[in-house]
């Protein structure tokens, strides 16, 4: 059945939308390529730095769940203009912070921009185009949510070397300016307002859950499991999570309806995704620390990534169109392969003294993989659902997607400082380079171990038409229980 809603711009809205999110995911690791440089300025550690990544996605997997319901409390022109201003707001503090903690505050305020846009965007667009031409459109959604996060380190390094890491938060304020300027003419109103009852518990208990869980995480990197301020947060994020999913399957309205899950190509398509997100984010924290720590390279050395995120843009309308005729399961199989491929390469070829092809030829070589992965897996996923569940799904993928952002990055670097210190106490001799080189080689071993379950989930990929749908009584469950 065709979901599409007639708009007269449909184009134009998807363009707003998208660089908007395209900006606040190039946010996400913006910083990266300037993590020494605001080691150095603020004499901090790389625990105490990497919260500027992490608390960015901490903000946006407490916020994105909140946003399907703000999705049927407020309009598509409200949530879009609103978004764009706060996140204008963050990137203006954060140019002007004085101090670490006024830039870490501007960027949780920018974040909470980003939280409101991202999950828009997917929900507008599965509206505005038909069937038919998803395949195309989520493709490029698919390159804006990879492209993103994996560009940030290469844009931002250029910047940094040529302006300093300052002009990262200015040149986005600008581009933040001029969406707002269009989007207050072009964005139109497709989302249905239904302003169901707010549930504070809800809101609490997914706050506390995610909350809790990405700050143990990202609280490991200096301190051991056994301390309580690792375990107390984890505890306390791992109960709050089991009480939101009770809470959430017995309330007729539920702020995030998990009853998408039943869907069994979006529940898998949805972990794949986060498998995928995963990888992205952890890669994207640890190679600038190692182009720069440990090759040497200035922060120009964001330029070497470049041809890996060639491929990206290249490849992803590509898949797109392909999708559209050949289905998910080629594709994401296939990616999966190459994505085990690409790091099992960067496993073998890290080192202190590693020619910096052969890091160039792993990174493409991951991204050609990935590519091939995300979009059909995302797109597949949200085509099983009913039209009425958008909003529902978009919302709890990118939770989860933003949550394994927070989560790849922390345990990045906690696994990353493990490393070294496991590294030091074998080689007391060893260099700051070979040191560096040790730990983020460590890591490696975690990211192609999560690279190996993507490649086993992929298997079970089937095209969604293709698949059982869950009973009507389970569909009829998901809408709103009128009085």
């Amino acid at each position: 059945m065709n979901t599409q809603m007639q708009v007269k711009n449909p184009k134009t809205m998807a363009f707003i939308l998208m660089l908007g999110a395209f900006i606040g995911l190039f946010g996400e690791t913006a910083l990266n390529m300037a993590l020494l440089n605001v080691m150095e300025q603020f004499s901090i550690t790389a625990a105490t730095g990497q919260w500027l990544t992490t608390g960015y996605l901490l903000v946006l997997a407490i916020l994105v769940p909140i946003s399907a319901l703000l999705m049927k409390w407020f309009s598509t022109r409200q949530l879009v203009i609103g978004g764009l201003v706060v996140s204008l707001l963050g990137a203006i503090l954060a140019a002007l912070s004085p101090s670490f903690e006024i830039l870490l505050l501007g960027r949780l305020v920018q974040a909470m921009g980003t939280g409101a846009l991202i999950p828009v965007m997917t929900s507008v667009l599965l509206i505005i185009f038909p069937i038919h031409k998803r395949g195309v459109v989520m493709g490029i959604m698919g390159l804006v949510i990879t492209l993103g996060p994996a560009l940030g380190p290469t844009l931002s390094g250029v910047i940094i070397s040529s302006l300093g890491w300052h002009y990262i938060f200015w040149i986005s304020s600008i581009f933040y300016v001029v969406l707002t300027v269009f989007a207050l003419v072009k964005i139109v109103n497709v989302s249905e307002i239904t302003k169901p009852k707010i549930d504070v518990g809800s809101i609490l208990l997914s706050t506390l859950g995610f909350g809790g869980l990405i700050f143990a995480l990202a609280t490991m990197a200096e301190a051991s499991f056994s301390s309580p301020k690792v375990w107390g947060p984890l505890l306390v994020g791992i109960i709050s999570l089991v009480l939101f999913g009770v809470r959430q399957m017995t309330m007729a309205q539920p702020m995030v309806n998990l009853r998408v899950f039943k869907y069994p190509m979006f529940a898998l398509g949805t972990a794949i995704m986060f498998l995928s997100i995963l990888v992205i984010l952890s890669t994207a924290i640890l190679l600038p620390l190692y182009l720069k720590g440990a090759l040497l390279f200035s922060a120009m050395a964001g330029l070497l990534l470049l041809p890996g995120n060639a491929v990206n843009v290249i490849l992803s309308p590509i898949v797109g169109t392909l999708f559209d005729k050949w289905g998910p399961r080629v594709f994401v199989i296939t990616g999966s392969v190459i994505v085990l491929i690409g790091n099992l390469m960067f496993m073998m070829f890290i080192s202190a003294t590693t020619p910096v092809w052969q890091i160039i030829l792993s990174f493409m070589v991951l991204f050609f993989g990935l590519t091939m992965v995300t979009m059909p897996s995302q797109t597949n996923a949200l085509n099983q659902l009913p039209r009425e569940l958008y909003a529902d799904g978009s919302a709890a993928m990118n939770t989860l997607n933003q949550v394994a952002g927070a989560a790849g990055t922390a345990i990045a670097i906690t696994i990353f400082t493990a490393g070294q210190s496991g590294y030091v106490v074998d080689v007391p001799t060893a260099t700051q380079p070979e040191i560096l080189a040790a730990g983020v080689k460590y890591a490696f071993y975690f990211i192609t171990g999560i690279s190996a379950i993507t490649l086993i989930c992929s298997l079970f990929v089937r095209k969604a038409s293709d698949t059982q749908q869950p009973t009507h009584a389970v569909v009829k469950a998901t809408q709103p229980v009128r009085d």
